[in-house]
């Protein structure tokens, strides 16, 4: 089986901190892929990257269709793309909100999520309310740290976040969600430190998504996720027409995005 672990942001380096995490949970027999998109911001954090970032991820599930991949992890909180990416998979594409959200509704009678910038706390919100969560969510508590200084030992972000997560269990919460990817190689650290059942999405996500393949369970395609009908796309991204009746694939979507 693989799994590809897609990172939306173009960040080489978190998008080998996040395959670890992914790998280190799959089991016997999965390959985990972790890849980065040839376009894209360096890192996620507004409603406008989060739109910058469609293309570059959409361009990896084009690849991975190519490639015989079995099912696919949209690793960024936002889940960017997710229903796009979706139409373009035959096999299971999950969100790791998506997934973070279903772990922990079963962990506790209430979750809350900690994040990076409170900039992105409506969307996780947003995202609760869209997966059925939004009553068990206590709170969505931001540590304020950039998603490219998470990984940086001497930015005090674990220790933020650490505070956070224990601000979230004394406001009721039974488990806590980490809400960035960039948060996966510490997860288990920080549930050690508070004492709680801590949640990383993309550890979830990429056994959600396996436990799908095994099950035999494939995206249904006889309604809103069907792949779109093909049409003319027209300049910066051209490149991402779809293969038309006679299956000529696009050069972009099967060989890298192109301006």
């Amino acid at each position: 089986m693989r799994i590809r672990v897609v990172n939306p942001n173009t960040t080489a380096s978190m998008t080998v901190a996040i395959g670890r995490a992914a790998a280190a949970v799959a089991g016997p027999g999965t390959v985990v892929e972790a890849v980065t998109p040839t376009t894209g911001p360096a890192s996620i954090e507004s409603h406008y990257e989060e739109a910058l970032a469609v293309p570059g991820l959409l361009e990896q599930i084009a690849l991975g269709e190519q490639q015989g991949v079995d099912a696919y992890v949209v690793a960024c909180f936002g889940d960017p793309g997710l229903d796009a990416a979706r139409e373009l998979a035959a096999g299971p594409v999950i969100g790791i909100a998506e997934a973070g959200y279903h772990a922990a509704a079963m962990l506790g009678r209430r979750f809350g999520v900690v994040t990076t910038l409170a900039r992105t706390t409506g969307r996780a919100w947003e995202l609760a309310e869209r997966y059925g969560f939004a009553s068990l969510v206590t709170e969505v508590r931001a540590c304020e740290v950039p998603v490219l200084q998470l990984d940086d030992p001497t930015s005090g972000a674990r220790e933020l976040v650490v505070e956070e997560c224990r601000a979230v269990l004394a406001g009721g919460a039974d488990a806590v969600v980490l809400g960035c990817a960039g948060m996966a190689e510490f997860c288990a650290e920080v549930s050690r430190e508070i004492g709680a059942p801590v949640v990383d999405g993309v550890a979830a996500a990429t056994v959600l998504a396996e436990s799908l393949v095994r099950l035999g369970l494939r995206t249904g395609k006889t309604g809103e996720y069907a792949p779109p009908p093909p049409k003319p796309v027209t300049g910066l991204l051209s490149g991402f027409t779809l293969p038309s009746a006679d299956g000529a694939a696009s050069p972009a979507l099967v060989t890298g995005v192109s301006a």
